[in-house]
């Protein structure tokens, strides 16, 4: 997607120009994985004009590959950001999605046992199978084919009720069904298990709704890690987050981070990276869901979705004291 931003915290009625960079829960997690060492790639769909080239050049400046980009239709999505301050909450304005180039993909676009042949891991967001049922088939299908490859399959809930509208969470239940029963990593929470799937917990407490629901859905789906955090805003701005990663039915936590924030989009991606990354490098559980706090934590101090950090950068935030100048 095209992200355009109001500069400062003014609201799009105050300002009269905007900045633009191109991002996506796919493009942040690739990228940010490419940073670690992996080697990432986009499966997309861009229209065969200046604003997809600028998009795929974009995507090649943050170390994706766009070998899997395919070159159609008309659009690229946008959405307007209108940064909060204090009391008042950043804002986001999406525009275009519908007839994008991705949306409007026909059937036969992607050769799904091609590309599974191709990858080892590929990861799947709940903000794009909100979108139609011709996406969410491109979805079930790709997610199929690299499970008979015997590829990993990651599932990040991500509900936007903006997205799937009034009844969402009754009209979205079967999809994400259907999605967590191909996954092997979930990134999701309490609140989705409720929410989306359903359960009832007789719990009250955040931490231990998470406890009587997260082993309850593992075993429901046979999901080897499922892995979330707990957000609390502060008066002053500030923000706390912890990690938990549930893994061999048992649960992780990561120390409870306060931050400030400079820009907060883009700062799950960055944890659900982390998650990736320590699975993929054989970290310990303890180990990951650590990594993947500092990861989300440095990312709402950078501008743009996308994670900037790189690992010796998330690991020394891990250690030391944060703040000072670099020398």
């Amino acid at each position: 997607m095209m992200r355009l931003q109001v500069p400062g915290v003014q609201l799009l009625s105050q300002g009269n120009t905007l900045n633009y960079s191109f991002s996506g829960t796919g493009v942040n997690v690739s990228s940010a994985l490419a940073r670690f060492g992996h080697e990432g790639a986009l499966i997309s769909r861009l229209p065969n004009t200046s604003l997809g080239e600028a998009a795929a050049a974009y995507l090649r400046k943050l170390g994706i590959s766009s070998r899997l980009v395919i070159r159609g239709g008309e659009y690229l999505g946008l959405y307007f950001l209108e940064n909060g301050f204090g009391a008042r909450p950043s804002k986001v304005t999406y525009s275009n999605r519908l007839e994008s180039s991705f949306n409007t993909a026909p059937e036969e676009t992607y050769n799904y046992e091609e590309i599974a042949r191709s990858l080892d891991v590929i990861h799947f967001c709940g903000i794009t199978l909100a979108m139609n049922d011709s996406v969410r088939h491109h979805m079930k299908s790709l997610a199929r084919a690299v499970k008979q490859q015997g590829g990993t399959v990651i599932f990040d809930c991500n509900y936007r009720p903006s997205l799937w509208g009034p009844e969402g969470y009754s009209q979205a239940k079967p999809h994400y069904e259907e999605m967590l029963q191909l996954a092997d990593i979930v990134m999701m929470n309490e609140k989705d298990a409720i929410f989306i799937l359903g359960m009832s917990s007789v719990q009250t407490e955040r931490e231990e709704q998470l406890i009587e629901l997260i082993p309850a859905v593992a075993k429901q789906f046979d999901i080897s890690v499922i892995a979330g955090t707990h957000r609390s805003i502060h008066g002053d701005n500030s923000h706390s987050l912890r990690g938990f990663l549930y893994k061999n039915q048992s649960f992780f936590f990561s120390d409870t981070l306060r931050f400030l924030v400079y820009d907060r989009i883009g700062a799950g991606d960055a944890y659900t990276s982390g998650i990736v990354h320590g699975e993929l490098t054989g970290f310990t559980p303890e180990q990951t869901v650590r990594f993947a706090a500092a990861a989300s934590m440095l990312a709402h101090t950078v501008e743009g979705d996308t994670p900037m950090a790189s690992e010796a950068d998330i690991l020394r935030a891990m250690t030391l004291s944060v703040g000072d100048v670099e020398r």
